[in-house]
């Protein structure tokens, strides 16, 4: 038995949602079936019904396409099934036929892409592929839905042998259409058709000379339509065969008729698979039409819509190029009631509706217009009290048909029940109606009940106010204009700004004035309050806002000055790295520099390899990566870091020195000396500017020198030699 009412249905228009979704429907058993769909209560019929619906919209957007499931309408075909002796016609065989061809396709499409369509695929699991039915139906007719010749060996002889008569008959007509015509018996036309049978056109004058079947005249009488004796013959027995014809067709169509007979059942789960197919289908398109979504589930009972919109309303504005405005709300166990008050045409009733409409979408297996970070749950129960429900034909005034809704609220009303009320407690005197309003309010937050209402009254403000599990929320309203902002705002009730939309709309401030002095003055205060918390409130949030702004500049600058700060590290790391290379290569050029001035005083090659060698080795093994030391406690690692930085910052500071010392020196040495200019010749003993190392020049073309240093040659410009005494 299903927990949810047809009058929550209609007070929240869902019969509408479905109406519009069944317009994506290709199939009248899909229309029928998504008209009369009822929210599910069970969760797990949820879940799958969700699964299906997003797995069909993805495949809109997917390069696998899922293969058509439209077919026609078979009732009356399988009430025939069901009737022994009874023979079904061509049309109907075709009709039948397309349904185990199309399931075929979905098992084998669902099949290869089971990875992508996993819910969909388990749908075709207890469905056996079949491929009987098409196979028996294609052997007796083609795909036009025509009996094939070979459908059985006799068929097949009686249109060889039609053929061959009506080869004769065409003979025989045209040697009497010749023959008469020779004779000039024939109307200018010669011949016609009648009753499906050639004859000819005799001049009415000329009809006792042409033997044959009078088959008719013209209009004026003055053709008669003869067909020839000699084709009578024949016509006859082409009409015996095509009787023939259609006894032996109908005894086909019986024999098949039989056969398919026995997959009545089969037909009847193609039929119901296909059309849950159809009605998946369109709830996915009606779903990419509102942009809806699949937000989470979650076991407990949390309702959290973020940037919800109204279906119906978002689909007729989007059709009037209007804005539709989104809302936002939240109902947990710790604020389990809302309770929404504010001037009328703000916006109350529509958010009421959108949450319970969205609701009942969720638990028909219907994606809907939110967030994706959204989170629904499961109600066993939706009760809806919207509207002005007087009821004509029970004498029933507002007051009473509202009071007996409640009645049936109370009877209902448990821990997982979503309740929507708008406009609580009136129809009634506004005091005795708000305190029965109260209790009945209570009552429901004491049964754990989840809802939404909407109201006028004070004391119902104030019992939101007092409670832990219920808030107060509002519509917000520019206080200046007085037009609505169309937002959800919790936290506050909501001033009903009474005298001053009356005072926009034009009623004398006299009447204001004096309707001011008639009401009691701590509740006027008590709305003036109201309505400064919510201007202060208003101007709060722009504040907030603009906080948040500053934040959010201030955070970018810091993540700006911490990648410039890495970036900076990073940069005096390579040239700790660069300048630690640079000491190296000078190292080894001191060494080769030593080894080059010895071997130039003793002239032992010997002697110079294998220090060359060991030098190698030496510079080899240093490159071999250290074995890795115990990891050093925090606190000395730190130590050390702070002198390593020390002692950097000394040693660059001793190098710059250093550097500028050389610089000046060889700059001030420059001025001093001045060098005389020398001609360089063969077997000169020269040295580089600046090196120890002594050669002799064994050749000089175009500036440059060969100068021989005994193990080895190099080419040098004349001007960086300067020559050495004996």
């Amino acid at each position: 038995m299903r927990k949810i009412s047809n009058k929550t249905i209609q007070d929240l228009e869902f019969d509408v949602v479905l109406q519009q979704a069944s317009a994506y429907c290709i199939t009248e058993d899909g229309k029928t079936a998504i008209t009369t769909l009822k929210p599910f209560t069970k969760r797990f019929l949820i879940e799958r019904e969700l699964a299906f619906t997003n797995e069909y919209l993805w495949s809109f957007s997917s390069e696998h396409s899922i293969p058509n499931h439209g077919f026609d309408l078979i009732e009356k075909e399988l009430q025939l099934l069901g009737i022994d002796n009874s023979t079904l016609d061509k049309e109907s065989i075709r009709r039948l036929a397309v349904l185990p061809r199309t399931v075929n396709e979905h098992i084998k499409f669902f099949k290869k892409l089971q990875e992508f369509f996993p819910q969909l695929y388990k749908r075709l699991e207890h469905i056996t592929y079949n491929d009987m039915i098409p196979t028996q139906v294609d052997l007796v007719m083609d795909r036009f839905g025509d009996i094939k010749n070979d459908a059985s060996p006799h068929l097949k002889n009686i249109r060889r042998e039609m053929n061959t008569v009506r080869g004769q008959l065409n003979g025989s007509f045209g040697q009497a259409l010749s023959h008469y015509g020779q004779l000039d018996y024939l109307d200018e036309i010669r011949e016609s058709v009648v009753e499906n049978r050639r004859v000819l056109a005799v001049k009415a004058m000329y009809r006792r000379k042409v033997k044959g079947k009078m088959m008719g005249s013209s209009k004026t009488g003055s053709i008669s339509y003869i067909e020839p004796e000699r084709v009578l013959t024949l016509s006859r027995k082409l009409s015996e065969l095509e009787i023939e014809e259609l006894e032996e067709i109908q005894r086909i169509l019986k024999e098949l008729t039989d056969f398919l007979r026995a997959f009545i059942p089969e037909f009847e789960e193609y039929r119901t698979y296909l059309t849950h197919t159809d009605v998946i289908a369109a709830k996915a398109k009606y779903g990419r039409k509102i942009k809806g979504c699949l937000p989470m589930m979650v076991d407990h009972q949390e309702l959290e819509l973020v940037d919800a919109y109204h279906p119906l309303l978002w689909v007729a504005n989007n059709e009037r190029g209007e804005t539709t405005y989104a809302q936002t709300i939240r109902l947990a166990p710790d604020n389990r009631i809302i309770v929404i008050s504010g001037p009328n045409a703000g916006g109350k009733s529509i958010t009421l509706k959108t949450i319970g409409l969205l609701q009942l979408m969720i638990q028909t297996g219907m994606l809907i217009p939110v967030h994706e970070k959204s989170r629904i749950c499961v109600f066993e129960h939706v009760l809806t009290d919207i509207g002005d429900n007087q009821s004509i034909d029970n004498h029933l005034s507002t007051y009473s048909y509202r009071l007996k809704n409640m009645r049936g609220f109370l009877k209902t009303a448990n821990d997982k029940t979503l309740f929507l009320i708008d406009e609580f407690g009136t129809g009634s005197d506004p005091e005795l109606g708000g305190a029965l309003a109260e209790s009945m309010l209570e009552e429901l937050n004491s049964r754990k009940s989840y809802g939404i209402i909407t109201t006028h009254y004070t004391n119902l403000k104030m019992l939101a106010n007092e409670l832990p599990e219920m808030t107060n929320a509002n519509m917000l309203f520019d206080s200046r204009t007085l037009e609505p902002i169309y937002q959800l705002q919790l936290g506050e009730a909501g001033s009903s700004f009474t005298f001053e939309v009356a005072q926009k709309n034009g009623i004398p401030y006299s009447l204001i004035n004096k309707a001011k002095k008639k009401v009691e003055r701590g509740k006027i205060r008590f709305d003036k309050s109201i309505a400064a918390l919510q201007k202060e409130r208003s101007n709060l949030r722009r504040n907030n806002e603009s906080l948040q702004n500053k934040e959010v500049k201030a955070t970018q600058r810091a993540n700006k000055l911490e990648d410039t700060q890495e970036r900076v590290q990073q940069k005096l790391q390579d040239f700790q790295e660069l300048y630690d290379g640079y000491q190296r290569y000078i190292q080894l050029g001191k060494k080769f520099d030593g080894l080059a001035e010895a071997f130039e005083n003793n002239k032992k090659k010997k002697l110079l390899l294998d220090e060359l060698m060991k030098l190698v080795i030496t510079e080899n093994v240093k490159r071999k990566p250290a074995k890795k030391e115990a990891a050093p406690n925090r606190k000395a690692v730190k130590q050390q870091k702070g002198k390593q930085k020390q002692v950097e910052h000394e040693v660059i500071q001793k190098v710059q020195k250093i550097r500028t010392e050389k610089i000046k020196a060889k700059v001030s040495q420059v001025k001093e000396e001045k060098v005389p200019d020398v001609v360089l010749k063969l077997n000169d003993r020269v040295r580089l500017s600046g090196s120890k190392s002594i050669g002799t020049i064994d050749q000089i073309e175009k500036g440059k020198a060969t100068v021989n240093y005994g193990f080895f040659t190099t080419l040098v410009a004349l001007e960086q030699l300067e020559k050495v005494g004996k």
